[in-house]
């Protein structure tokens, strides 16, 4: 387990310096393509060349090199490792350090991201176990045809149906029906402090949809796999009850596929969010990107995206382990 650890760690460092290469890159690309997000701030004035240079230096577009279209930039790229490496993540266009936005944000995002997570795993699992021991059925199909369904739906789509329906049609008539706030405030059209459980339970579900129906689907043909394995009909013969078969033996090594796919699905739910956050109105690591995007100001997309990508590989980690828990068959080392 050790060595195992120790490799994988080791592969962070060429991961995740090429992710950071190419979103340097790309971000980049588009300075020298659309022009200077410094000069863009003052708009229809000009500037006099000591407030242009400032706010270059602001935005870290003083190199020469961002008036060359498809130059790489290394000299920038390395010099924001070197930092990055000091802890400087730079500062947005109001000079507040991103490290700071960062972390007021982030456990906004953390909150959506659980509960996203958690009715994955719960409505998905569920719903995929109750088609899998039931093929052919009534509940089978109905299992089928509804993740079809929500996986062919953008979830940019389905987030304005949700907020439209749920939020504003539903919700509205809860609260003129004049029931408890416990009940309507998981139907809110937006993000509100002052709840910052209940507001997010309708984002969170528009979030987790599309990995929900992934789970189910995944769940329900291993879970048919497993269960018509020699293993399972040596435990029946045995005289175990049907719930220890499945639960135990066959649930147990269909989980293995789903917990992969939870790996995925976590890099879908991160980039799932800046849509999510954008639509409900919530001021997270998506909006949080969104707004640098929208500003051009690069250091805050790199250094956000830096975080996320270090998240998402120890996220990874954490999911190889968890084989070796769901399989004692499996040896990391």
């Amino acid at each position: 387990m050790g060595r195992y650890l120790a490799r994988r760690i080791l592969q962070f460092i060429p991961t995740l310096l090429g992710a950071l290469f190419i979103l340097h890159y790309l971000m980049t690309l588009g300075i020298q393509l659309n022009g200077d997000p410094a000069r863009a701030v003052f708009g229809d004035r000009t500037p006099t060349e000591s407030q242009l240079r400032a706010m270059q230096e602001l935005f870290g577009t003083d190199d020469p090199c961002f008036q060359r279209t498809g130059d790489p930039c290394l000299g920038v790229f390395v010099e924001r490792l070197g930092n990055m490496a000091h802890g400087d993540f730079g500062v947005d266009s109001r000079e507040r350090p991103v490290l700071t936005l960062i972390a007021e944000h982030a456990p906004i995002t953390a909150r959506l991201a659980l509960i996203a997570i958690l009715i994955e795993l719960l409505a998905g699992i569920t719903a995929g176990v109750l088609a899998g021991l039931r093929g052919g059925s009534f509940w089978d199909y109905l299992v089928k045809i509804s993740t079809t369904l929500l996986i062919s739906i953008p979830i940019f789509v389905l987030g304005s149906l949700s907020q439209l329906y749920l939020g504003v049609e539903f919700g509205s008539w809860l609260r003129r029906s004049g029931v408890s706030s416990a009940l309507s405030d998981p139907f809110s059209i937006a993000y509100r402090p002052e709840k910052p459980w209940s507001s997010l339970l309708l984002p969170g579900l528009v979030l987790a949809t599309l990995a929900l129906a992934t789970t189910a689907r995944l769940t329900r043909t291993s879970l048919m796999e497993n269960l018509r394995g020699d293993y399972v009909r040596t435990a029946t013969a045995k005289g175990l009850t049907r719930g220890r078969v499945v639960g135990v033996h066959a649930l147990r090594n269909s989980l293995i596929p789903v917990v992969t796919n939870l790996g995925i699905s976590f890099g879908g739910l991160l980039a799932g969010a800046v849509v999510t956050e954008g639509i409900f109105n919530i001021r997270g690591i998506g909006g949080l990107v969104f707004g640098a995007v929208r500003f051009g100001e690069a250091a805050t997309v790199v250094s956000v995206v830096t975080i996320l990508v270090l998240v998402y590989l120890l996220f990874n980690l954490i999911v190889d382990v968890l084989y070796a828990v769901l399989d004692p068959r499996i040896r990391l080392d």
